[in-house]
């Protein structure tokens, strides 16, 4: 039973709680980032270089990934065009570099967004911390100085 109990005293302490939200809450944002990397910064740059899907862009490891472009490009039904991502990996190992380019410019966003609003934060602590009256002690040891200062 002191073993229940010890895990109910560590899952109700504010920090665990604290955790679990800011866990969902940055799962909510990490979507949020990725559909704005995906849907709005990279169909420009997409277009910039050519209309390419970074997502697809990979670099075959293995004949049988080679042999599959061939035959998929060489298919009338798909007009020459480039074996997708997923295909190309049932085919063999790829190297999936634009995928982890897409991957990585998340990663750069997330952080960046999460420096702004940790950098927010900070000034909205200080804009507090500057508002805020002194204490009945600051007022105290204000009035003692100030009679110290009269006094010489």
């Amino acid at each position: 039973m002191k073993i229940i109990q010890e895990f109910k005293a560590f899952a109700m302490r504010g920090n665990v709680v604290d955790l679990a939200v800011g866990v969902i809450i940055g799962a909510a944002f990490g979507k949020i980032v990725s559909s704005v990397v995906s849907d709005i910064i990279m169909p420009p740059i997409a277009r910039l270089v050519g209309n390419i899907d970074f997502t697809n862009l990979y670099f075959p490891l293995s004949d049988k990934v080679s042999q599959a472009q061939e035959a998929y490009a060489a298919n009338p039904a798909t007009q020459g065009g480039h074996l997708p991502l997923d295909l190309a990996q049932k085919a063999g190992p790829v190297l999936a570099w634009g995928d982890f380019l897409t991957t990585t410019l998340n990663f750069v966003i997330v952080a960046f967004c999460i420096f702004l609003m940790i950098k927010l934060m900070n000034k909205l602590v200080k804009k507090e911390e500057a508002v805020a009256p002194p204490t009945p002690t600051e007022q105290l040891l204000t009035e003692i100085r100030d009679l110290l200062k009269n006094r010489s």
